[in-house]
């Protein structure tokens, strides 16, 4: 199955399962994804993920969803550049998010970082995600 845009599948499955209340779900494996799912955890939206592999099948990631009071941790989680609009933001027009509840993720020259992260090393890049 071909896939256009895979991190927006990503997150697509992330509601989905959010909203179902899930503790765990499957996503194919890719660097940029992994990159993402390493800032959502770092910054504590996940539990984490586990990279399972299956002999003659494509790895797959393996995410726990985090929950506190029997709610998602992700109330909100949303695709800004998509393949067909790209969207970039230098470090000083990027805004924070939900007065800054929430973060941007962002694809910069110095790796995948949260907007926090990216403020503190001074670098602007392509806005991958908003998540509150």
């Amino acid at each position: 199955m071909f896939i256009s845009d895979p991190l927006s599948d990503m997150i697509a499955r992330i509601k989905n399962a959010a909203q179902r209340k899930r503790s765990k779900l499957l996503t194919p494996a890719s660097k940029l994804r992994a990159r993402v799912l390493d800032v959502l955890k770092d910054e504590g939206y996940i539990r984490g993920y586990e990279l399972l592999e299956v002999p003659g099948e494509f790895p797959q990631f393996e995410i726990e969803l985090k929950y506190f009071d029997g709610q998602p941790v992700i109330a909100e989680i949303a695709r800004v550049s998509k393949p067909g609009r790209r969207v970039y933001s230098s470090i000083k027009d990027l805004k924070p998010i939900k007065n800054g509840l929430g973060i941007a993720i962002l694809s910069t020259p110095k790796g995948v970082l949260s907007d926090t992260a990216a403020r503190e090393q001074n670098v602007g890049g392509e806005v991958l995600c908003r998540v509150y």
